[in-house]
């Protein structure tokens, strides 16, 4: 298994590590629940180092990567990032990712841990028969760099205290906004986005570098009751924000459409790889849909893979939960799970089969949480 820079650190904290998509990671250091109320609360750190980072720069980068992506980088002056998909010739989702435009003709891509090596094949394929006049540079540069999450409502209140002060302040920065920083001497990326459903902040900075940031971070946001997290707390948290992850609400079968991700695929742009699919599941309706769904009474928390069913006296099976918890913060059990389009609509009554018995569930609209 691969560590990350900060394998060390987590060490140190007593983190009871797992292995997550070929690294060896923090589950939890004192546990989910405590994690999860910390985010929501006040302030949690994570470290996604696993995180893959692929960069491509030259003046046929944008056109290249619009191309791929199903959004659109024409919206994005450098500084800004969006969230995109690259998709096969059937729309399937090879990958969700971050595409942000470090400068104008350099490109960062956030990409899934478990997803790097059949991200950059896929890219690579892709560039053998591209137009690279003008010059196309695509490399993947996953461990030349560390990143860190900083995620709360209370991290606003000490990220600045970071970093070295310069011409503006973390804070300054929108929503997807990215930009460099000075730490310790040296240039880091600061964006703010996330993916727990609170304000927060995300860091790449050189891999060398991680282990100073992370414990820089730590001790200045202790005071405002940030704590370390693991991955476990990030599960909830991302489910409960109603946010996909690869593997379950995600593959190479299921395209954005069917996952609720429309939103994020620019069909009026032109040509891009899966786009033929996507338009005609855009006309023609979707054969399945995402939907996000809360159990009705006291019951076990649904679980991936548990079978979902129609309610009524003949009720027959209709898909299967592909991620599933206990709310920390409603206090109720919340899952996902791919369904026909006809029992997607807010407040239909479902059935989650949790130990042999169908348990009464609602369709309800995603997000499960939002920050208040």
């Amino acid at each position: 298994m691969k560590h990350t820079p900060l394998y060390p650190a987590h060490q140190q904290l007593g983190a009871r590590l797992i292995e997550f998509g070929g690294w060896q990671m923090p589950l939890y250091y004192t546990s989910i629940l405590e994690e999860h109320q910390a985010v929501r609360t006040a302030a949690g750190l994570f470290d996604v180092s696993h995180m893959g980072k692929i960069r491509a720069r030259g003046a046929a980068a944008s056109g290249f990567l619009n191309g791929v992506l199903t959004n659109d980088l024409r919206r994005l002056p450098p500084g800004r990032g969006q969230y995109t998909l690259l998709c096969n010739e059937r729309g399937g989702v090879v990958d969700d990712l971050y595409a942000c435009r470090v400068g104008a003709e350099e490109f960062l891509l956030i990409v899934n841990a478990s997803r790097i090596g059949a991200d950059v094949l896929w890219l690579e394929e892709r560039l053998a028969g591209c137009d690279r006049r003008g010059g196309l540079e695509l490399g993947n540069v996953s461990d030349d760099f560390g990143a860190v999450a900083v995620q709360g409502p209370k991290v606003a209140g000490f990220i600045d205290a970071c970093f070295q002060p310069g011409a503006r302040a973390a804070t300054s920065l929108r929503k997807n906004e990215i930009t460099r920083f000075n730490f310790s001497g040296q240039p880091v990326l600061v964006s703010r986005t996330g993916y727990t459903g609170e304000d927060g902040f995300e860091v790449i900075a050189p891999a060398q570098l991680t282990a100073a940031l992370w414990n820089k971070v730590l001790d200045t946001g202790r005071p405002f009751g940030l704590k370390p997290a693991g991955l476990g707390a990030r599960d909830t948290l991302r489910t409960e924000a109603g946010y996909p992850l690869y593997g379950q609400e995600l593959d190479e079968d299921t395209t954005p459409l069917e996952a609720g991700l429309g939103f994020f695929v620019a069909l009026e742009k032109g040509d891009f790889t899966g786009r033929a699919v996507l338009a005609g599941q855009k006309t023609a309706g979707t054969a399945k849909t995402l939907a996000a769904f809360k159990m009705a009474g006291r019951s076990a928390p649904p679980r991936p893979h548990y079978p979902l069913w129609s309610a009524g006296a003949k009720p027959e099976r209709i898909g299967q939960v592909t991620s599933g918890t206990q709310s920390p913060t409603l206090g109720v059990g919340i899952g996902l799970g791919y369904v026909p389009p006809q029992f997607s609509a807010a407040n239909t009554a479902i059935g989650v089969e949790i130990r042999g018995k169908h348990a009464p569930a609602l369709i309800v609209p995603r997000p499960f949480y939002r920050k208040r």
